[in-house]
């Protein structure tokens, strides 16, 4: 599998560590009153989705870079990547 990085260009898919779903971008507030079942749903539960999901990839062997690959789960087909550090911005993470 090829991941067109959006700095680096396509590099294979060896040379990056599958993190997870990228909705652990979105990181619940610890200090919030409901704090505890938040962060219960953030670590433990996940959805196993067949077909589009957006993934959180570690460019280990490369440049370190997060990088936020919406995949098709059954057939690899990678549709976009994006830097996990302006998906972060975009959603209004400013660390």
């Amino acid at each position: 599998m090829i991941i067109n990085h959006p700095l680096l260009g396509p590099r294979d898919a060896q040379e990056f560590v599958y993190l997870g779903d990228a909705t652990l971008i979105d990181r619940p507030d610890w200090q919030a009153s409901e704090a505890l079942d938040r962060f219960y749903e953030y670590l433990y539960l996940r959805d196993n989705p067949a077909g589009m999901h957006r993934e959180l990839w570690f460019h280990e062997q490369g440049d370190r870079s997060w990088l936020v690959v919406t995949r098709n789960t059954v057939t690899h087909e990678i549709t976009s990547v994006e830097l996990a550090r302006d998906v972060a911005r975009a959603r209004g993470r400013s660390k």
